[in-house]
């Protein structure tokens, strides 16, 4: 074993390094199975957060007819309330959030048809 002192941010740590010469490398396991992906959403234009945020209306429903430019729903972010407007028209093919969730940057909010 080997003693280091190693300083981070102004704070000394002190850190033992166990030398590994002529020894065979520790085996590997296989890696983990990936997780099973999660339902696609329907087929159409996802509309997802610009950014995270606290959802403070939805003024959609899925079937609705909507015409581009018109809000979504109203995300808040950093004490700003941003309009999510609807980039063409269409129809709601589903909505994927409600009133008071809080999203993640790139969160599907609803799918237009």
């Amino acid at each position: 074993m080997k003693k280091y002192r190693v300083t981070v941010n102004g704070t000394v740590y002190e850190v033992e390094l166990e030398e590994l010469t002529g020894a065979a490398p520790a085996p590997v396991s296989a890696p983990a199975a990936a997780p099973a992906p999660a339902a696609a959403p329907a087929a159409g234009e996802q509309i997802t957060a610009p950014m995270p945020g606290t959802i403070l209306a939805v003024n959609v429903s899925a079937g609705q007819a909507v015409k581009k430019g018109e809000v979504l729903m109203i995300l808040e972010a950093m004490k700003m309330e941003n309009e999510i407007m609807c980039p063409r028209d269409g129809v709601v093919a589903s909505v994927h959030t409600f009133k008071g969730s809080a999203v993640e940057s790139g969160a599907l909010l609803c799918v237009l048809q």
